[in-house]
């Protein structure tokens, strides 16, 4: 289906944020205009104008919609592994890089500099990002009750989790940490994510 079949169907704010990924996809995200996504969604200049502010309203989307696949896509790798709190915990991490590598162009908006907001311009998006942060902590603090996980505060366990799978999954993104022929992302990042779990066991 093509966006402007998309938009006739009545989605044109999710065509417009579908359009602004393959764009940012395939230049910078600095250069992102909003006639350039009306052109490729084919509809009009002013019609972007319906569902988003200026750019920073249609980035501030993109972000949300990425946190919140991320979100579901950690949560998923959660509920698939054992019942244990720290193979959850690593599973997690291991489906947080998957996703920032299947997804490098919306990845970067999200963690980029329209992605630092905490509220006040776009309350969405800092409570999807909050929300998907939360995963980790819910899995650190269940791991505290079954008593595997040291008794730190919480959150900033979960900060030390984040900074790590978020530093591994740039490197890669960049190429910084290339995959040799006998490691897969899931090998690496379930090594890296193992060792940051040691760190954390009592």
């Amino acid at each position: 289906m093509t966006h402007s079949e998309t938009y006739h169907h009545g989605d044109l704010r999710q065509a417009l944020i579908d359009a602004a990924l393959e764009l940012v996809s395939e230049k910078e995200v600095g250069s992102l205009s909003l006639r350039e996504v009306a052109r490729r969604v084919g509809v009009s200049h002013a019609a972007p104008y319906r569902h988003f502010a200026d750019k920073d309203a249609l980035l501030a989307a993109m972000a949300t919609e990425g946190f919140q696949m991320l979100g579901r896509q950690m949560t998923a790798a959660k509920q698939k592994a054992p019942p244990d709190p720290v193979e959850q915990l690593q599973a997690s991490g291991i489906a947080y890089v998957h996703y920032a590598l299947e997804h490098p162009s919306c990845y970067r908006v999200m963690f980029g500099a329209y992605g630092a907001d905490h509220g006040q311009k776009h309350p969405a998006l800092a409570d999807a990002a909050t929300q998907t942060f939360m995963v980790l902590v819910d899995e650190i603090i269940a791991g505290q009750k079954a008593g595997v996980i040291r008794l730190d505060d919480a959150k900033q366990l979960g900060w030390a989790a984040w900074a790590l799978v978020h530093g591994l999954a740039m490197l890669m993104i960049d190429g910084q940490i290339p995959i040799s022929e006998n490691q897969t992302v899931t090998s690496l990042s379930g090594f890296i994510t193992r060792v940051m779990v040691e760190g954390l066991v009592r």
